[in-house]
């Protein structure tokens, strides 16, 4: 055979070998990408694998499943396209992800976005860190995710006093951790809260005038504080009424007034008292 023949014939079969690849993973993508509804429900995209915070989200990690139209997740992706995106947009996950688990818009970044605590911080409120050690920091049991309320404890006139800063507040990050996927207690320098911009100007001079701490809350307890403040004339009563802290000795009363008539028998006397 000729060697332009062959060359001919290899140019070809690698010509064919490329379309089809191509034909093929065009195929995929659009199956993938088709976002209408279907008699099985509303496409959602979900995790294929589970997906680990901070690593960028790729196509091979995802899924179509179909949901019933009143049980679609609120910012739930139709399109697996919607969060993969072209190599220079391509989105982060912000939170750990399960096999399985919807991909929402609130757990991955934006297009060609980072992990960075910005991202994790509600729209209108402030990230504020506060100093932290083994006691003002629950000993080291607040992490990430978790529910606190702010304490200051400070010299006043009539004494200390000891009032809420914040309550029910959202804790960020511990030093320069902000994964809410830790379980392990850890001593604290630092601990990073999410407060309001007013409850942010506070803390940040409270540190300046006293001692902040912080107490940490059930998971499930969303009540507001009873008690703003609490001073130190406080401490001295319980339930309203003022606590004894000494013994008062009691006398008897002394005998009421009347005669008295003592009677001798023998070697043995005896008194009696007639009113």
């Amino acid at each position: 055979m000729p060697i332009r023949t062959a060359a001919t014939l290899a140019v070809a079969l690698l010509m064919g070998l490329l379309a089809v690849f191509l034909v093929r993973n065009y195929l995929t993508t659009a199956r993938n990408a088709s976002p209408q509804v279907t008699a099985g429900g509303v496409p959602v995209v979900v995790a294929a694998q589970a997906i680990v915070r901070g690593k960028v989200i790729e196509a091979s990690q995802l899924k179509i499943v179909h949901y019933p139209a009143d049980a679609v997740p609120v910012g739930a992706f139709q399109n697996v396209t919607d969060l993969t995106g072209v190599a220079a947009n391509k989105r982060l996950a912000l939170r750990a992800m399960a096999p399985n688990e919807a991909v929402l818009a609130s757990r991955v970044s934006g297009p060609g976005g980072r992990v960075t605590l910005s991202s994790a911080v509600t729209d209108g409120m402030r990230a504020v860190s506060l100093r932290s050690n083994d006691i003002a920091g629950v000993a080291g049991f607040v992490l990430p995710g978790d529910r606190v309320d702010i304490l200051l404890t400070r010299s006043a006139e009539g004494g200390t006093v000891t009032q809420a800063l914040a309550e029910n507040v959202k804790v960020l990050g511990i030093d320069q951790s902000d994964n809410d996927e830790a379980d392990k207690p850890a001593v604290a320098r630092a601990v990073t809260v999410e407060v309001t911009p007013a409850q942010a100007q506070s803390i940040s001079l409270a540190q300046a005038v006293g001692t902040v701490s912080l107490s940490l809350r059930h998971v499930a307890d969303e009540l507001p504080l009873v008690r703003k403040a609490t001073t130190v004339s406080d401490l001295g009563f319980f339930g309203g009424r003022p606590v004894i802290t000494h013994a008062v000795a009691v006398r008897p009363p002394p005998p009421p007034p009347g005669h008295e008539i003592r009677v001798t028998r023998g070697v043995e006397t005896a008194g009696y008292r007639i009113p």
